[in-house]
């Protein structure tokens, strides 16, 4: 007969095999929120980065233990390099890192934009996805295990109107995605773009328009959109993945919503 304390015993030999320690980027809100919440629910470790310590302490307290967080502007090449310098204790090889943050701001066409929002967007979707990339794939290769999810978007791959540099952010987060995975060959780590379409219950179009509740209600009213839940499945599935399985990128569209078709000016 085994005894309940080797039956425990047995059962944390278990979880620390085939339970995973996350890092996850933008975890504050959206999709790095509804991952978060999902990913430790099946008992993984996550470590949840964002800038506003308020979101970030409300939900590690909600999920208990084995669950933190971490202060940082991933923009900032420093915060990004003392973190992965000063990981806490059971993040020091992490298993997974999904790089989340990244905003849009403005739908305005390229004449008529704030020049800021541009820079605001290259600094956060492109310089801070290339910073935790970077020391992601140092602190992976000696151990030669780990994954790496980006979210990017479809705008990565279809243009439309007023997208211009936020649609070209996540076509550089596509290309990086696929050259890493270049990179990376034969140290069995796995890299995957998620690029999701229109997605309602997040802030994404909140933060577009500047805090402007009703203008960014109005981009979902009539429709049904994908949700944060929604992309926050295609993520935890990725990593529940064989690890001789790697999905290179996953286009994630509401069934309401197709790439727009060519058009043309008359009347020039």
């Amino acid at each position: 007969v085994v005894s309940p304390l080797k039956m425990v015993l047995c059962w944390k030999i278990i979880e620390e095999l085939y339970m995973k320690s996350i890092i996850i980027t933008g975890a504050s809100a959206g999709f790095g929120e509804s991952a978060a919440r999902k990913l430790h629910a099946e008992g993984n470790s996550v470590l949840l980065l964002a800038r506003r310590e308020d979101r970030l302490k409300k939900i590690t307290d909600e999920l208990g233990e084995n669950a933190q967080y971490y202060v940082i502007d991933v923009s900032n090449r420093k915060e990004v390099e003392d973190l992965f310098s000063n990981l806490p204790a059971g993040f020091k090889s992490a298993d997974v890192i999904i790089n989340n943050a990244g905003l849009a701001l403005g739908a305005g066409k390229a004449p008529d934009v704030d020049l800021d929002d541009w820079d605001t967007m290259v600094d956060t979707n492109n310089k801070g996805l290339m910073y935790t990339s970077y020391f992601a794939a140092k602190l992976m290769k000696p151990l030669k295990k780990g994954q790496i999810i980006n979210i990017g978007s479809v705008s990565g791959e279809t243009p439309y109107p007023g997208g211009n540099v936020y649609g070209a952010t996540k076509a550089f987060v596509r290309h990086l995605s696929r050259n890493l995975r270049i990179d990376l060959h034969g140290l069995n780590i796995r890299v995957c773009n998620i690029e999701p379409g229109a997605v309602s219950e997040s802030e994404f179009s909140n933060v577009r328009f500047k805090g402007d509740d009703k203008k960014a209600a109005s981009v979902y009213e009539g429709w049904d959109s994908l949700t944060s839940s929604d992309i926050a499945d295609a993520i935890v599935w990725t990593i529940n993945l064989p690890e001789r399985v790697n999905i290179d990128n996953i286009e994630i569209m509401p069934t309401a919503q197709t790439a727009a078709g060519l058009q043309i000016a008359k009347d020039q």
